[in-house]
């Protein structure tokens, strides 16, 4: 049975100042299943964001409909947790009241709240943090603390917008193990929206290929490299030859998007 499903959804933005209207989506379709970890790759434009936005809630599709669980989704809700690039934390609140909010706001009793903060404060490695605001930590951290804001809730699915995406390159690594390593006990069914091909390989039981905008799925890609993935799986004649394809997929859109032929 899906977990998600996406059938015939497409966004276009209503003219702007005169001009036409903008065609982000064509009308996609996509079933995502229970405790698979599903990356979206595409050229910038392309309507990953758009994809990742309309199953969250936070924008309607102009056509066709998303269920989550069989359920029509309309509006953002707690099944859904969503970790964007930019870290979108309270500075106001504590790491730890960070990852408390969501429960607090669903009436979480106090005690249960505790609970289930040490928790992901354990998990992330920052029980010895709880106590400092985002302005403290480094940028990874602050992911950390983003990722089990978005857990805490116990969502049915996790969504992720280029969560990477402002971290230097060796702690970029290791968030992607960080992730992988809670997906792989947690077994959430998460969507991921990534412009790095090897990061997608690296994390996907499926990589989805978007085309230029407007955006469609250009292809459905297995990656059957295993569970669990050691970060030497990346220097694998196996990961190179899904590289080498995505490279080339993902290459020619990145002309189109250009203006290229």
């Amino acid at each position: 049975m899906s977990k998600l499903l996406v059938e015939n959804v497409s966004r276009v933005f209503p003219p702007v100042r005169g001009g036409a209207p903008t065609r982000a989506l064509e009308p996609t379709n996509i079933s995502i299943g229970d405790n698979d970890f599903v990356t979206i790759l595409g050229p910038s434009g392309c309507g990953k964001s758009t994809l990742l936005r309309l199953v969250a809630g936070l924008d309607t599709p102009t056509t066709g409909q998303i269920l989550l669980d069989r359920k029509p989704v309309k509006n953002p809700g707690p099944d859904r947790g969503m970790v964007f690039q930019s870290y979108t934390l309270f500075p106001w609140l504590t790491i730890a009241e960070n990852v408390a909010f969501g429960l607090r706001e669903k009436g979480v009793s106090l005690r249960e709240r505790t609970d289930v903060v040490r928790q992901w404060l354990d998990r992330v490695g920052l029980t010895n943090f709880a106590h400092h605001y985002p302005k403290q930590l480094s940028g990874g951290m602050q992911q950390r603390t983003a990722i089990a804001r978005a857990l805490a809730n116990d969502p049915a699915i996790l969504l992720l917008d280029e969560p990477f995406g402002a971290l230097d390159n060796q702690t970029r690594a290791l968030m992607q193990e960080l992730l992988l390593g809670i997906w792989e006990r947690e077994r959430k069914t998460v969507l991921f929206v990534t412009h790095d091909i090897e990061e997608a390989i690296f994390l996907a039981s499926r990589v989805v290929v978007m085309t230029a905008r407007p955006g469609r799925i250009k292809a459905d890609i297995p990656i059957d490299l295993g569970y669990p993935r050691h970060y030497t799986v990346k220097t694998s004649p196996e990961f190179s030859a899904i590289k080498a394809r995505l490279t080339e997929e993902i290459r020619v859109e990145a002309v189109l998007a250009a203006g290229g032929v």
